[in-house]
């Protein structure tokens, strides 16, 4: 961990004005944090890997939580709305997944307090893999002969198949999914080469123009670690008329419909920042296309600022910096059902 006075130092030494802001700037920590009442084990994050990948947790047999959510790239689809089953199109863009076990909360609203609970939403819901009930899943998942043996090795007790288990195999997996040892986090750590000379204009401009205040913690999402209650921001924040009639930001009510409490209407959770070069299009809504763009939208709706073309362009180069080490993933192979199919949708 690097403290906000060796930070000011490095940059001075660079010819940078110093960063008056008073915060610690942290490294992503090697492991997540898991909970106490699911372990993470080899076996665990096996099994969760498969579930993760089978499109048959899906009605039409099409969707999986790779679809809306792809390790082998940003963790997410690049797309403004996730196509669900039946080529339905949902209406916020899908968060990525790499690193979410550092998020306090999960889904753009905040509704579910952990991995687990965030794993067992999509399945059910009928915009995306459109799933009548978990219990339909579990009788499918007990037909098909090669999840019996996953599930064993897995978890303990009789009749190990079940939605609990389950959810708490895909989260252990997504725990698994972490991106650390990026240029800032080297950074960071004391290496005072790993970010070049924009790079550090882009730092200090994001502290100096106030990002940190909602893009503070080791995930750039207002948490820490994962823990707390998560970090809430209202989007937008300052009105503008040509930027609502271009991108309609304001259609969507955030947390409002999760809680019916006035008060949290337009507020989303804090997104991270970590590999968003990877991660367009922006916003829950996914409208904006290019980062520029989004850096630009975010000084001027949250802060009140209008960001310089250099401002821009340095603050993007250092979220450049926060693109990590992606661990490697290999497809696993999925339990086979031979000789017959499902009654898919």
């Amino acid at each position: 961990m690097y403290k906000l006075g060796s930070l000011i130092c490095a940059l001075a030494l660079a010819g940078a004005t110093t960063i008056a802001v008073a915060e610690e700037w942290q490294a992503l920590p090697d492991k997540a944090p898991d909970p106490a009442d699911n372990p993470t084990t080899p076996e665990k994050v096996e099994l969760g890997k498969v579930l993760y990948h089978d499109p048959r947790l899906s009605s039409s047999g099409t969707v999986s939580c790779a679809s809306c959510h792809n390790v082998m790239a940003g963790g997410e689809d690049n797309r403004g709305g996730s196509v669900g089953v039946k080529a339905q199109v949902g209406g916020r863009s899908s968060p990525t997944v790499w690193n979410a076990a550092f998020n306090a909360t999960q889904f753009w609203d905040g509704r579910a307090a952990s991995l687990e609970a965030q794993a067992k939403g999509p399945v059910t819901n009928p915009i995306e893999m459109g799933m009548k009930s978990w219990d339909d899943v579990v009788v499918r998942l007990k037909a098909i002969p090669g999840y019996a043996d996953l599930f064993a090795k897995a978890f303990t007790g009789a009749d190990a198949i079940s939605a609990d288990n389950a959810v708490k195999a895909i989260a252990a997996y997504e725990r698994t999914l972490i991106t650390p040892n990026s240029a800032y986090d080297k950074y960071a750590k004391g290496d005072s080469k790993a970010l070049n000379e924009q790079q550090l204009r882009g730092l200090q401009t994001f502290a100096e123009t106030g990002c940190g205040a909602c893009h503070s913690g080791p995930g750039f999402n207002g948490s820490q670690n994962g823990q707390g209650a998560g970090d809430y921001i209202k989007f937008p924040g300052i009105e503008n008329g040509a930027l609502e009639a271009q991108y309609g930001f304001s259609k969507d009510l955030g947390r409002y419909e999760v809680t019916k409490n006035e008060a949290d209407k337009h507020l989303f959770k804090v997104p991270t920042l970590r590999n968003i070069a990877l991660t367009a299009p922006y916003f829950h809504n996914g409208k904006v296309t290019t980062l520029d763009s989004a850096v630009t939208i975010m000084a001027k709706t949250q802060l009140g600022r209008d960001l310089t073309p250099q401002q821009v362009g340095d603050i993007v180069a250092f979220l450049n910096a926060l693109t990590g080490e992606f661990p490697k993933q290999e497809m696993p192979r999925l339990p086979g059902y031979p000789g017959k199919t499902f009654d898919f949708e």
